[in-house]
């Protein structure tokens, strides 16, 4: 019966393709490709003549239909624009679409950013939270942070450059200035990771460009009882990242179980002090 791979290829260093993964792009039938002009490089780099068609976010479903029909004859590999497909990519619908018609999906193991992010991080790698490409609204975002500001493992997530300082600085208003890593260009020419706080990240990327992977140290074991100097401290952190008086105080009563009315007075002495 034919087959669906998912294949991981490079996610920069066109030299990180497995032995396996170059296999089977050269056997099979069709290459299903996110992005076919990246695939068309791996592919001249390593001499592979198979076929392929794009399949993209913007693809019709006639374009699913196309080559779900391929795999009535043909075993067929799915590529992501870069690491393994169906993760954060359009990938994900063609694989349910076949899981659903009864046909094989083979994972073809290989690079993932998620993964070299982390393990370069220097942050707990025992458990971490993978939140994808952050919302692109403030509201959104903010609100997704908030979600996951009692998370005890690592949280990694993706950010475009032109989003990035806007995305920190919802991450040091929702998160407080937390240990993290930026991870830039992974694999390629312009490979950097920084490690700081927050706030020293916001300082050294004042004109991010490339693409980055945000690692995001947890909230650990979270204190049975704050004090008041704990909510003091997270309301100047606010006050400092330029939030609203009534959003942060919300903010600040889910956090800490506390009543609206104590934290605005505590709000009101922070600015006053």
């Amino acid at each position: 019966m034919p087959i669906l791979y998912l294949v991981a290829t490079p996610i920069g260093n066109l030299e990180d393709i497995t032995l396996r993964a170059l296999r089977i792009l050269g056997e099979v039938g069709l290459v299903a490709a996110e992005d076919t002009r990246k695939t068309r490089r791996l592919f001249a780099r390593y001499d592979i003549k198979t076929p392929l068609t794009s399949y993209h976010e913007y693809s019709t479903e006639a374009v699913l239909q196309h080559i779900l029909d391929k795999l009535k004859d043909m075993d067929v590999a799915l590529v992501s624009e870069a690491g393994m497909p169906g993760i954060s990519d359009p990938g994900y619908a063609l694989v349910v679409a076949a899981i659903q018609r009864g046909i094989p999906v083979v994972p073809i193991p290989g690079p993932s950013v998620v993964l070299a992010a982390l393990a370069v991080s220097g942050l707990s790698t025992n458990r971490f939270l993978y939140l994808g490409f952050l919302p692109r609204r403030p509201s959104d975002r903010r609100q997704t942070l908030q979600s996951v500001a009692k998370e005890p493992g690592t949280i990694l997530a993706f950010e475009s450059p032109h989003r990035l300082r806007a995305a920190l600085s919802d991450i040091f208003a929702t998160l407080g200035d937390r240990r993290m890593a930026v991870c830039r260009e992974m694999t390629k020419m312009h490979e950097e990771v920084f490690r700081g706080v927050v706030s020293a990240v916001l300082e050294r990327f004042s004109a991010p460009r490339g693409e980055f992977t945000l690692v995001i140290e947890g909230a650990g074991e979270q204190p049975a009882s704050p004090t008041s100097n704990d909510v003091r401290t997270r309301l100047r952190q606010l006050q400092a990242s330029g939030l609203p008086a009534r959003e942060a105080v919300s903010r600040i009563a889910r956090e800490f179980g506390l009543p609206h009315r104590e934290v605005y007075r505590m709000w009101l002495e922070a600015k006053a002090g």
